[in-house]
C-alpha cells in the first residue's frame, strides 16, 4: 500500500503549489454548496490524494478526483456545474453581476454570499455610489440624490400631471443619476478585467446598454419578496442588525412606496426578460442564482468563441 503523504504538490505547466483545502473549498462553493460542506469535500479530496501516495499530481488529476467525490457525495448536477465553472474560471474578460430589487428584499446579503462563493473581491451597493455622488454635487444641483430611492419624489422640482405616479418618477430620476456612477465603476472593472458585483435598487432592468458591456460577461437579475408580511419583517431584522441605525419605523412609513417600486421593477423585469429570484429561503436562492450565473457566463462564452471562429 502506498505511503500516506502529508503534503501534495500540484505540478503542471501552470502551477507548482501545495494543494490547498481552502482554495479547493472556494472553488467547490461556486457550485452552490454551503461553505461547511464544500470544505468537507475539499478535505476528502486531500485525503484521497494522500492515499494515492504520489507527492506530485497534475491539476487535471485533482479536478477528476474532485468530480468523483462530488458525484458520490452530492450528485452529478453539482459535477456539471463544477465542470462549467472550471472551464470559464480563467476568462479574458470580467464577469459583471447586476442585482436589482426594491429596498429591503435582501440584496446586500445575497450579494455578499454570492461574492464569497465565486471568490469575487469587488462588490458595491448603489447606495454607496449615491453617497459618493452626494459629496460631489450640492443639494441645490441634484436634490434627488439626497433622498432614499423610495422617497426621491419629494425632491422633484418640475410640476407633474396629476395622473403621474410621483413615486416612480422620483425613483427613476434618482436611478438615472446613480447609473452615471455605476457606469464608471463597471468601465474600470472592464479595463482591469476584474469580476464585480453591483447591487441596489438603482439597478433597473432595461437601464443597461448592451454595447457598453461588449467586453464583459454581464448577468442581470432582480430580487423580490412577494409576500408583504415577509417583506416587512426584513426591515425589523435590519433594525436589530444595525442596532437602530436603520429604524423599522422609517421603512414602515414608506412601505407602500417601497412595494409600489417593487411592482414596477418586476414589470420591467418581465418585459426585459430579466430573471427574478424570491428571497424566502436564502440557501435555495443562492443556489439558483449560482446556477444561473454559471449557465449565462458559459452560454455567453460559447457564443463569443463561435463568433470568433466565424471571423477567422
Amino acid at each position: 500500500m502506498p505511503e500516506r503523504l502529508q503534503k501534495i504538490v500540484i505540478a503542471d505547466e501552470e502551477h507548482r503549489l501545495p494543494y490547498s483545502k481552502g482554495l479547493m473549498a472556494t472553488s467547490i462553493m461556486a457550485t452552490g454548496l454551503p461553505p461547511g460542506q464544500a470544505y468537507n469535500i475539499a478535505l476528502m479530496v486531500h485525503e484521497a490524494l494522500r492515499d494515492e501516495g504520489k507527492p506530485e499530481v497534475t491539476m487535471e488529476h485533482v479536478r477528476r478526483t474532485t468530480e468523483r467525490i462530488l458525484e458520490g457525495e452530492v450528485g452529478t448536477e453539482y459535477v456539471d456545474i463544477y465542470r462549467k465553472w472550471q472551464s470559464i474560471e480563467n476568462l479574458d474578460r470580467p464577469i459583471i453581476i447586476l442585482m436589482g430589487g426594491a429596498t429591503g428584499v435582501g440584496k446586500s446579503t445575497v450579494a455578499t454570499m454570492l461574492a464569497a462563493r465565486f471568490g469575487i473581491t469587488r462588490q458595491v451597493s448603489t447606495d454607496v455610489i449615491r453617497e459618493v455622488m452626494r459629496s460631489l454635487f450640492a443639494p441645490e444641483l441634484m436634490p434627488a440624490l439626497y433622498n432614499s430611492s423610495f422617497n426621491a419624489f419629494e425632491a422633484l422640482r418640475i410640476p407633474l400631471p396629476r395622473t403621474t405616479d410621483k413615486v416612480i418618477v422620483g425613483f427613476l430620476e434618482q436611478a438615472a443619476m446613480v447609473w452615471v456612477g455605476i457606469r464608471a465603476l463597471i468601465a474600470r472593472a472592464i479595463l482591469e478585467r476584474t469580476n464585480f458585483i453591483i447591487e441596489g435598487a438603482h439597478v433597473v432592468p432595461g437601464i443597461v446598454d448592451p454595447q457598453f458591456f461588449k467586453d464583459a460577461f454581464v448577468i442581470q437579475m432582480v430580487l423580490a419578496v412577494d409576500e408583504p408580511g415577509q417583506h416587512r419583517s426584513h426591515f425589523e431584522i435590519r433594525e436589530v442588525e444595525t442596532e437602530g441605525a436603520r429604524p423599522f419605523a422609517r421603512y414602515l412609513a414608506n412601505f407602500e412606496s417601497i412595494r409600489k417600486i417593487q411592482d414596477y421593477v418586476l414589470d420591467l423585469a418581465e418585459a426585459q426578460e430579466v430573471p427574478v429570484y424570491q428571497c424566502y429561503n436564502m440557501d435555495a436562492t443562492i443556489g439558483a442564482i449560482i446556477e444561473h450565473v454559471i449557465e449565462q457566463v458559459f452560454s455567453q462564452y460559447a457564443e463569443l468563441r463561435a463568433r470568433e471562429g466565424k471571423g477567422k
